[in-house]
């Protein structure tokens, strides 16, 4: 488990250098200390996997000349480091490709060009959350009581969190109250997408989640109600 001594370990796997900086240059900006080890093929990538345990691989599909290097990659994460969280970033469609990443045992999946910079942090930052709180082996947290939140998806603005009114586009409370009414469970990206007019897409929904955080942070900054289900959706109740 990572601490202050053993700061996080990710690798970024991904053959183009630009992209590989960049992806450094986030990661490091969004968690000051984290250590970032960067890999450009195949090879590289599977020995230092070999003698490394890392705490999150951030990996490309095609490597190369290699369209499914990075399902090979994948496959052996999964045969010397079981659990050993992958975020996928590729520019292969996600429409085909995130359902073999699933299948995969792959936590999340981007595609290249249709995600920001903010979007790559919230999930990258998600998944180093959940795999901390497994480590730790806390018991099950319980959900927020939904009695702490007040809120009329009806009328803008009118959500309310312990007491502080908490400042939410129309849109995001509407998904806010789509996670509260099913508590506990896990609202899919598809359940989702009923309750927002347009941007029906992955890419969409977390930029809303985001929206949703940011907002009840400013009045809580340990809020931590809403957790980011891989590949699936998102749970209210942590």
């Amino acid at each position: 488990m990572a601490s202050a001594a053993n700061p996080p370990r990710v690798a970024v796997i991904e053959d183009d250098q630009p992209t590989s900086q960049q992806l450094r240059g986030w990661i490091e900006a969004a968690r000051p200390g984290i250590v970032v080890d960067q890999w450009f093929n195949r090879d590289d990538a599977e020995a230092a996997l070999a003698r490394e345990r890392y705490d999150l691989v951030v990996l490309d599909i095609e490597l190369g000349r290699e369209r499914n290097a990075g399902v090979a990659i994948i496959n052996a994460i999964n045969k010397q480091h079981a659990g050993t969280p992958v975020l996928v970033v590729s520019a292969m469609p996600a429409a085909i490709y995130r359902s073999i990443m699933k299948a995969l045992d792959a936590w999340d999946y981007l595609q290249k060009t249709t995600f920001e910079e903010a979007d790559f942090i919230d999930t990258f930052l998600d998944i180093l959350r959940a795999t901390r709180d497994r480590a730790q082996a806390a018991p099950v947290p319980q959900p927020a009581p939904a009695q702490e939140l007040q809120l009329d998806p009806l009328r803008q603005g009118s959500a309310i969190w312990r007491g502080q009114r908490i400042n939410l586009p129309l849109t995001a409370q509407r998904i806010l109250a789509a996670l509260v009414a099913r508590q506990g469970e896990v609202v899919s990206y598809e359940d989702l997408y009923l309750v927002v007019k347009s941007g029906r897409n992955r890419d969409n929904i977390r930029k809303h989640v985001s929206t949703i955080r940011d907002a009840f942070r400013e009045i809580d900054p340990a809020f931590d109600a809403i957790a980011n289900i891989p590949m699936r959706g998102f749970r209210w109740g942590g």
